[in-house]
């Protein structure tokens, strides 16, 4: 890493390093605790994106970050697990003639 102060061009004077700027980004301090899940800690730790950037470069992080943690969140919707209880066709109780269930798997005669 170069220590010197760069010169402006062209003028011969020193120009102050880029951190020495009080408008300058800087970063907030926000700690960001790792979850354990892969996919949403790298989503989080984009968030460290945002303090090398001005305030108006914060929206599209913050967005991205968003989007990302929204599409992991809807993943884990959709992940297959175990089949959940299946009912055979025999077993579903048919309605009788006057409408409560009935349990015979023969047909009703009058």
């Amino acid at each position: 890493m170069n220590d010197a102060v760069p010169e402006a061009e062209g003028t011969g004077t020193v120009q102050p390093p880029p951190e020495d700027d009080p408008a300058a980004p800087a970063p907030l301090g926000v700690p960001r605790t790792p979850t354990g899940h892969r996919e949403v800690d790298a989503h989080v730790e984009r968030l460290a994106d945002a303090d090398h950037l001005t305030t108006d470069g914060h929206v599209e992080v913050y967005e991205d970050v968003h989007r990302g943690l929204r599409d992991a969140l809807t993943a884990l919707d959709a992940r297959p697990g175990p089949p959940g209880p299946s009912r055979h066709p025999t077993t579903t109780p048919r309605r009788g003639p006057s409408g409560p269930p009935s349990h015979s798997t023969h047909g009703h005669r009058s």
